[in-house]
């Protein structure tokens, strides 16, 4: 079923989720980001597992997540996941913190669609908000940590178009080798 599970990477306000909320509107399953979720649920529990407080926590349950969304997409021929398990990777590494090998197994066990598509840094685009805190730089070194450990875990990763959401969604499409939904 890999072939039918596409990742959305890159770094933070690039438009991966509005890319994936598009795709949804097509008719697309979609597994939204492990990220954001995170973020809401910690701060209205005054939890820890915040990337501001516990990085480590923060990247495990983002593994647990990515795990469960893999899961549920079983039996789905088209799946998009906005981020996937090597994003974990890829921010670890960034933040220079070993990767731990459970991680890594994951990463090697539970796969994705050959390629894998990045939204480069969008500097027109980006916008801070409560749980996007990164600067544009942290964003630019996140995008360049998690295409670098998809590349590492031998992913192809195609680079998506600077431009409005239909014409992204297109092209993944027909990367993607899906057929056209309108």
């Amino acid at each position: 079923m890999a072939d039918g599970y596409v990742v959305i990477t890159g770094g933070p306000g690039a438009g991966k989720s509005t890319l994936a909320e598009h795709l949804a509107s097509l008719g697309f399953r979609v597994q939204p980001e492990a990220g954001r979720a995170i973020i809401r649920d910690q701060v209205a529990i005054s939890g820890p597992a915040l990337p501001w407080l516990d990085p480590g926590l923060f990247a495990e349950l983002m593994l647990s997540w990515d795990l469960r969304s893999y899961h549920a997409a079983s039996g789905t021929e088209a799946v998009v996941f906005d981020r996937g398990l090597v994003d974990t990777i890829g921010y670890l590494r960034m933040l220079g913190r070993t990767v731990p090998r459970h991680l890594h197994n994951a990463a090697l066990t539970y796969r994705y669609h050959r390629r894998v598509f990045a939204a480069p840094p969008w500097p027109e685009i980006y916008e801070h908000d409560s749980e996007r805190r990164q600067s544009l730089g942290e964003a630019e070194r996140t995008y360049e940590a998690v295409v670098r450990a998809y590349a590492d875990y031998g992913y192809s990763v195609v680079t998506l178009p600077q431009a409005p959401v239909e014409e992204r969604a297109a092209f993944l499409i027909r990367a993607a080798g899906w057929p056209a939904r309108t």
